[in-house]
């Protein structure tokens, strides 16, 4: 008589934390190239609730800004935003929920941790490589402009998310 109770939890949590990613693209700090957002923290917290599943959320999230639907942070939309400076830090957000999702299956504390602080390093070199690349700016100076005032922000997220796993 009932569905496949696996597939709808699957499709309820990739609907949850694609509106939670989009979200958090809405609470912003607007510093220029890049804005501090949530966005990181719900992909995180994906890959902790989800494992390696969480990819779907995020592909789907990615998806549906590409179609111009107004999720990206501030509202933005559109291929030109994954083309623009931040693009690489969107694009990045896939296979850092994959690490930190294939993390999440396993049962070491140190190796989730690990997870995060992989993930976040994955996005970091996605966007830093390719704001230096489609902006012709100096990998030295998108450190300087894509990381580094971004740090103690993503240590909370990280932090954050790996409490709340812990507590799940």
């Amino acid at each position: 008589m009932y569905g496949n109770e696996q597939r709808s939890h699957l499709i309820s949590l990739t609907a949850a934390f694609v509106a939670l990613i989009a979200v958090g693209g809405w609470v912003s700090l607007p510093i220029p190239p890049v804005p501090v957002t949530l966005q990181t923290f719900f992909v995180l917290l994906a890959a902790v609730v989800m494992g390696r599943s969480a990819v779907l959320p995020v592909s789907v999230y990615l998806l549906l800004g590409t179609l111009n639907m107004p999720v990206f942070h501030n509202g933005l939309a559109g291929i030109g935003v994954l083309l623009g400076p931040t693009g690489g830090y969107l694009i990045g957000f896939i296979p850092a929920v994959l690490v930190a999702g294939l993390a999440y299956e396993q049962d070491n504390r140190i190796i989730k941790a690990g997870g995060i602080v992989a993930a976040t390093l994955t996005i970091y070199l996605f966007g830093i490589a390719w704001m230096s690349y489609s902006t012709g700016m100096a990998l030295a100076q998108a450190v300087v402009l894509g990381l580094v005032p971004f740090i103690v922000g993503d240590l909370l997220k990280g932090i954050a998310a790996f409490m709340i796993g812990e507590r799940i």
